[in-house]
Parts: C-alpha cells; structure tokens; sequence
C-alpha cells in the first residue's frame, strides 16, 4: 500500500505546477485525498481536499482560486493544479488518503496513508 507524489519542480513566481498523487496497492474510490505542505520550520498545513462522495473540493484560503485539485479514479489518481505561484507556496507537498473522510479534512492525524512528498520551490 503505498502513495506517491509527483510533479513538484522549481518555478518562478507567477508560475504554474502540476502535482500528482498516485496509488499503487489499493484504490482510492473509498478515499478523500488531500494535499498538505509543510515548509522549513513551519508545521504541516492542509491545502486541498477532495472528497469521497460527491467530489467536493476543499481550500485553505491562502490557496483558494489559484489551485485545483481533481481526482481520475480511473488512473487511480488524483491532482493538484498550482496556478499563480507564490514564493511562499515553497514547501514539500505530501498527498494523504482518508478512508471515508471527513468533515476535518485539515487534521494531519485523519489521514490512514501519506506520500513521501515532492518538493515545490518558487523564485520571486
């Protein structure tokens, strides 16, 4: 059972990155998939959100209007869609799984599986 997540790279500011989050071990039909970050010295935050049943989606203000996250459960997949980087939106980004889910989709601990991360850098 095991997630992994991708797509993370150096940008410039203004810039646009795609992650992506796959599973191998086990579907992620039954999960509520989110993205968190967590940069040097800081605690890791919930960014996004997607949830089990109907699809909604879920922001942290900080990113609300500028990332998207969607699901393919056909590739077992899902994405986060960064538009509009800031420099302070470098951070590792983790993928994380949450069977069911639920309605506190920020608590790190709600979270059964996590991804290694992949490092996302923006340059002002």
């Amino acid at each position: 059972v095991q997630l992994q997540a991708s797509g993370g790279g150096l940008v410039q500011a203004g810039g646009s990155l795609r992650l992506s989050c796959a599973a191998s071990g086990f579907t992620l039909d039954n999960y509520a998939i989110a993205w968190f970050r967590q940069a040097p010295g800081k605690e890791r935050e919930g960014v996004s959100c997607i949830s089990v049943s109907d699809g909604s989606t879920y922001y942290a203000g900080s990113v609300d209007g500028r990332f998207t996250i969607s699901r393919d459960n056909t590739k077992n997949a899902v994405y986060l869609q960064m538009d509009s980087l800031k420099p302070e939106d470098t951070a590792v980004y983790y993928c994380a799984a949450d069977l069911y889910g639920s309605s506190w989709w920020q608590n790190v601990g709600e979270y059964e599986y996590w991804g290694r991360g992949t490092q996302v850098t923006v340059s002002s």
